[in-house]
């Protein structure tokens, strides 16, 4: 098995990608995939951890319980991407670009 310290660079690495395509970018599809990314670096950790524990404590069950929780967080993120789309597309037809900068357009 790999060390935890392994995947924790690798959510570090995946968050801060995501933190620089929300700071950096202007295009709304891109901000939301770069949110995507950053919720999946969390659940990469989250099953890291649980297996760790599982490791260190066999007389758990079997140490599924995060990779159960991941699971129901994935249901939400694609409920989540479903409804966003569709503000994405409805925007996109309301002012025919994605550039979140258009958005103070919208105001009044």
């Amino acid at each position: 098995m790999l060390p935890i310290s392994y995947y924790i660079i690798l959510s570090l690495v995946l968050f801060a990608i995501g933190m620089t395509g929300v700071a950096i970018r202007r295009n709304a599809i891109i901000i939301f995939m770069c949110i995507e990314l950053m919720l999946n670096s969390v659940n990469l950790l989250l099953v890291a951890f649980s297996k760790m524990h599982y490791m260190k404590n066999p007389e758990l069950q079997n140490g599924t319980d995060a990779q159960l929780l991941v699971f129901f967080i994935m249901v939400v993120a694609a409920a989540e991407v479903a409804v966003g789309l569709s503000v994405i597309i409805l925007l996109f037809r309301k002012v025919y670009s994605v550039d979140i900068n258009v958005l103070n357009r919208l105001k009044g």
